[in-house]
């Protein structure tokens, strides 16, 4: 019987799809530090990451995933010295 596995790899190396021969489907996301932040499989699980100052990981909500990312934008844009209305509606 062959056991082999469907990969497929970002374009950094990650794994970001893989398939088991029973079925069961992943799906993996990472950030710029290719640092997991999310996984999902057809059986209606996921499951986000955060990370802290010395790499170690902690299980959020995706709520709670948006909302950081929402923070890193607002403190991008604030920092800049001039901002054009169209970048402020990709906030």
């Amino acid at each position: 019987m062959n056991r082999k596995k469907d990969k497929k790899y970002d374009e950094r190396g990650n794994l970001v799809y893989y398939n088991y021969p029973g079925g069961v489907e992943y799906w993996k996301k990472y950030d710029e530090r290719n640092n997991l932040i999310y996984w999902k499989n057809n059986l209606n699980c996921e499951c986000w990451y955060k990370y802290d100052e010395n790499n170690n990981y902690f299980i959020i909500t995706e709520q709670e995933y948006k909302e950081i990312e929402f923070r890193k934008k607002e403190k991008e844009y604030n920092s800049r010295t001039k901002c054009s209305r169209f970048e402020l509606i990709d906030i």
